[in-house]
């Protein structure tokens, strides 16, 4: 009597385990089922093609071209992580594997510190510093050392709220995340596979490398795609120092916008425009889209990593 109470009790448990892990892709599928519900009207009124691709914003007219903004988070995200993941993975080696117990337990919480501060401080923080850095010193040494190679390094806006002031923020909150995940993914990995590469004669640097390539490449990629997730985004602090400005960026000294500012700045305030709620619903279902698409490439480049690996 006893085994078998136990055997429903292990199914019950089971059973309501199981579902709360299926409730989270049922809570994925109807955050877009409602997204994409309140975008139909937009998307009966204008092609999918003419929504992305094209560049003119203007709600009073009824037009709603997304692509400045879809570049706009796409440029602004490209240098948040240009500038983090290298830095960011080089912190979480260096952390994980030279530096010394006693620093660590000081360095260890400062970067989880990091990672708590809360949007709006980088923001300030970004305006107050980082503006008024490219403004006077990274645009115009740009301009003057760049600019000739390839114009996307022109400095045309001399306010300093820019592509490059957005992504520097967003590079120092995505940084103390992918620091955290990479050192945490190399200290779990098995303390034999080390001494057996040191036994063979490898160097701290080489058993670093291939514990970091072999057995904390899952770990560390997850921690790169969490850091683009949440700088795709980040809403109030590229918000407060991106310019705002809807239109095709030529520069990443130019101001832009971003599909989650577009949402946050215009939200509630011009609903009595026609089909303007429906257009930052789509918005919104982009920025999903995007996110979930990225996750489900880095999840197949994985398993397919890690299946070979077995093979091998």
């Amino acid at each position: 009597m006893h085994h078998r109470m136990r055997r429903w009790q292990d199914r019950i448990g089971q059973a309501i385990m199981g579902a709360l892990a299926w409730s989270l892709l049922g809570l994925l599928l109807a955050i877009g089922g409602v997204l994409l519900l309140r975008a139909l009207p937009i998307l009966e009124r204008a092609s999918v093609p003419e929504l992305l691709f094209s560049t003119t914003w203007q709600p009073m007219r009824g037009l709603f071209g997304m692509a400045p903004f879809i570049v706009g988070t796409i440029a602004v995200t490209l240098v948040a992580m240009l500038v983090a993941v290298p830095l960011a993975i080089l912190s979480g080696i260096y952390l994980a594997e030279y530096m010394t117990s006693r620093a660590r337990l000081f360095f260890k919480p400062v970067t989880d510190l990091l990672a708590g501060i809360p949007p709006v401080v980088y923001g300030l923080w970004g305006v107050l510093v980082v503006v008024p850095f490219v403004r006077n010193e990274l645009a115009p040494w740009a301009d003057r050392n760049l600019a000739a190679y390839c114009s996307c390094f022109a400095n045309t806006n001399p306010s300093g709220y820019s592509i490059a002031a957005a992504g520097l923020v967003l590079s120092l909150m995505v940084y103390p995340i992918i620091v955290t995940i990479t050192e945490e993914v190399l200290r779990a990995v098995p303390r034999e596979l080390r001494e057996a590469l040191f036994a063979l004669g490898a160097t701290r640097w080489e058993v670093t490398k291939v514990t970091l390539l072999r057995a904390g490449l899952p770990g560390v990629v997850a921690a790169v795609v969490l850091g683009f997730s949440r700088a795709f985004g980040e809403t109030l602090a590229v918000l407060m120092v991106v310019g705002n400005v809807p239109r095709m960026p030529g520069s990443i000294f130019d101001g832009s916008y971003t599909l989650a500012a577009l949402i946050a700045n215009n939200y509630g305030e011009m609903m009595s425009v026609p089909l303007y709620e429906s257009a930052l619903m789509g918005a919104g279902l982009v920025l999903l889209l995007v996110v979930v698409s990225f996750n489900l490439g880095a999840w197949l480049f994985l398993t397919r990593r890690l299946k070979r690996g077995g093979e091998a």
